[in-house]
């Protein structure tokens, strides 16, 4: 059996289980989920990230769609 078809099959299995096998697969596989989810940013800047996002949440800033952000470069382009 291939690696893509135990892949296939994980996947299908998991979509379906029950949370006391998740939870258990989880618990196996921990320390290689967060060593590949690991992230190189420092704690200063996953912090300040967070707090950025508490502010979108709370529409305590200005968010802009990429489009928006694309007419605006072009209207500064313009003028």
């Amino acid at each position: 059996m291939t690696t893509s078809v135990m892949r296939a099959q994980l996947i299908a299995y998991l979509a379906d289980a029950d949370d006391k096998k998740i939870m258990g697969l989880y618990a196996l596989l921990e320390d290689s989920i967060q060593e590949k989810t690991s992230s190189s940013l420092t704690k200063e800047q996953i912090s300040f990230l967070n707090e950025e996002r508490k502010k979108h949440l709370n529409e305590e800033s200005i968010s802009r769609s990429w489009e928006e952000v694309k007419e605006l470069i072009r209207q500064r382009k313009a003028s």
